[in-house]
């Protein structure tokens, strides 16, 4: 139960962060394309690959694990969670199965968007 409790506060400092901190590339960026988005993307995959060499992953208590990196950076981004895992699998010489998991979930992920919208817009149609 405990763990969950880590989790749990470390998800509320990340979305708020989340909300914060991509709203701030907005302020000097006013086109359509979702630059704090991406920005949030980037500096969490940056920021998950940093903490874990800077607090050396075998030294970190898991209660600390599991409030930094599930809980903020988590909630923060899973996409920082997703590259990391790319990148162990390159790491480990899985070539095969890293970019498997790039494109899968980069077309994927695109393709099951674009189908939950479709769905939506039939339901939604359907009612009016």
């Amino acid at each position: 139960m405990i763990k969950l409790l880590y989790i749990a506060f470390g998800g509320i400092i990340g979305s708020v962060l989340r909300y914060v901190i991509a709203g701030i590339p907005h302020k000097f960026y006013w086109g359509t394309f979702p630059i704090g988005t991406l920005f949030v993307n980037l500096l969490g995959s940056f920021l998950i690959g940093f903490g874990f060499v800077l607090l050396g992953k075998e030294n970190i208590p898991e209660n600390l694990k599991l409030f930094l990196f599930i809980g903020i950076l988590g909630s923060f981004t899973t996409f920082s969670t997703f590259m990391f895992e790319s990148l162990n699998l390159f790491k480990d010489g899985d070539l095969k199965f890293a970019l498997i998991n790039l494109a899968g979930a980069n077309i994927l992920g695109l393709f099951f968007v674009y189908l939950g919208y479709v769905i939506a817009q039939y339901i939604v149609n359907q009612i009016h």
